[in-house]
């Protein structure tokens, strides 16, 4: 285990932001990782375990106890009962893994390419994106139990997957370091062509597309949105979708599409669970005021797509935080929703 001193955070995220971590290693093996938590605990340091830095806000002062980077890779493939199961190590990069999986013809992640960030990030957010979710196909996360000491495995049906949701980021946050995650994959399967973005891009075709086509798609659909991270894109410097699509009720829809704030237009919607809608927080972000390209000094809105806010050069997250913070009180005010971030805040006074 390499341990250092005052490593600047602001480099290993996608937001560029944020100051220094007092204490940093980065963990290529389980065994590392052990060490690092074994001295977080003999120091008696608060402990933070990062992975690709793609959905996170670092506080202007950094963060005072131990960053854990987690560098477990290596992907492996077996067979079961004709599926294809897939481990893949945390440190590994999430679309590599999907590229991976497609270069295989093994379907089930393919809509989710180009979605910036680590494997090991993956369960505990349940990513999604254009119809997919790891839920669907995560069959076990391998973790470190921070409360027991060991090395457990979680399976899916313990892992409290919801909407962008897992125990890992709520009723047992903090709980569990993950190492490794299993998917189970479909060889030869058709993909998944359900959003109206991906029914456009393939309109006329008389043939379906491949999952390689549509893994190739899906990042150029995330490309023109800048939603795929790529050097030299000032659009792209930021923590990609900062706000999570709202789920309200098909009353709620309806009266915010009746609101003034509206001027006649409706929220994009989606089927939801138990009878709820999921609904477009990009349009309610724009209706509230705050249109593509908008621009605050240093900070301001995605030219591509009104969910990202974007670090124009020299933003603070203080900045950051204070245009998410207009962002939503304009949203509460003229719709009457409470839009809730999709970044960890890291180093932040939580009584702020």
């Amino acid at each position: 285990m390499q341990l250092q001193q005052n490593v600047p955070l602001a480099p290993l995220t996608t937001f560029k932001v944020g100051g220094p971590a007092r204490h940093f290693v980065r963990a290529e093996n389980e065994s590392e990782v052990g060490e690092a938590v074994d001295f977080a605990r003999e120091k008696k340091l608060p402990l933070f375990v990062l992975g690709g830095g793609s959905n996170l806000v670092i506080a202007d002062s950094g963060f005072p106890g131990l960053v854990l980077q987690i560098g477990v890779s290596g992907i492996s493939q077996s067979t079961q009962n004709g599926a294809a199961l897939f481990s893949a190590g945390a440190g590994e990069g999430w679309d590599r893994f999907v590229a991976y999986a497609v270069e295989r013809n093994c379907g089930g992640i393919e809509c989710m390419s180009g979605i910036p960030g680590t494997v090991g990030g993956t369960p505990v957010q349940n990513v999604g994106a254009y119809g997919q979710e790891v839920a669907e196909t995560v069959t076990g996360v391998r973790v470190l139990d921070l409360q027991q000491g060991q090395i457990r495995e979680i399976e899916n049906r313990d892992s409290g997957f919801a909407y962008r949701t897992s125990i890992f980021n709520t009723s047992a946050r903090g709980r569990y370091i993950v190492l490794r995650v299993t998917f189970r994959l479909t060889p030869g399967a058709s993909p998944r062509i359900e959003y109206a973005d991906l029914k456009k891009f393939f309109a006329g075709r008389a043939a379906p597309p491949t999952l390689a086509e549509t893994r190739a798609a899906v990042r150029s659909i995330r490309r023109s949105k800048a939603m795929l991270i790529e050097e030299g894109d000032p659009d792209c410097r930021s923590a990609g979708s900062f706000f999570k699509n709202p789920m309200v009720t098909p009353e709620e829809c309806q009266r915010i599409n009746l609101s003034s704030a509206a001027h006649g237009e409706r929220v994009p919607q989606f089927t939801g669970a138990e009878g709820r809608l999921k609904i477009s927080a990009a349009w309610l972000v724009e209706h509230a005021g705050f249109h593509r390209g908008y621009s605050r000094g240093a900070v301001g809105i995605s030219s591509k797509h009104a969910l990202a806010i974007i670090n124009r050069g020299g933003a603070t997250a203080a900045e950051i935080i204070a245009l998410k913070n207009d962002i939503q009180s304009s949203v509460q005010d003229r719709f009457g929703i409470a839009l809730q971030p999709e970044p960890v805040f890291v180093g932040f006074d939580p009584a702020k």
